[in-house]
């Protein structure tokens, strides 16, 4: 209950917030919003928020956990997780492999993410054939819509690729162009 509340809340305050942002007067503001993401995406309150906040662009970040998308089947499951979330909130999405500190195998999984092959080659290899042949037709699917997750590997420990990141998100709010001081 508390959880689906704290994001109701937000959409009651979202002046405040807005005024607060505004304030700042930030290149970008990233907003973190409580709970699982069936919280924020499927309830009502979630694309409230996006809509109603005032900004010259907008998107959501999408975090992939690094820790569970290191086989191939999580990564086809989370994939389709992301896939119903922006089909949700109509908006553009940034993919992002979060714990990469954490990760042995981040160039895999960033290989998997680019390369549809590679990761059905992976599905094939590692796991039993009736959640293979289930999770190469639900891949199978994710592309033939058209989507597609090339992931931007970060951490939060070390800071490393947060500069992807922030290029990521001067390429979709800012059509690329470099953020001003």
């Amino acid at each position: 209950g508390g959880m689906i509340l704290s994001c109701d809340l937000i959409a009651t305050r979202l002046n405040e917030i807005q005024e607060d942002i505004d304030e700042l007067k930030p290149d970008y503001a990233i907003i973190d919003t409580p709970g699982q993401i069936e919280l924020f995406a499927y309830r009502e309150s979630g694309p409230f928020i996006l809509k109603n906040l005032v900004a010259e662009g907008k998107a959501v970040i999408f975090l992939f956990d690094g820790v569970l998308v290191s086989n191939p089947v999580n990564l086809v499951s989370i994939t389709l997780l992301a896939t119903s979330v922006q089909l949700r909130l109509v908006a553009p999405q940034i993919p992002v492999l979060t714990k990469k500190d954490l990760m042995g195998n981040v160039k895999e999984v960033v290989e998997w993410s680019s390369n549809p092959v590679a990761l059905e080659d992976a599905i094939y290899s590692s796991t039993p054939s009736l959640q293979s042949l289930l999770t190469r037709g639900v891949l199978r699917s994710v592309i033939k819509l058209g989507f597609g997750y090339n992931l931007i590997p970060v951490s939060s420990v070390t800071l490393d690729g947060m500069l992807n990141l922030a290029a990521a998100l001067s390429r979709i709010l800012k059509g690329g162009e470099e953020v001003e001081d």
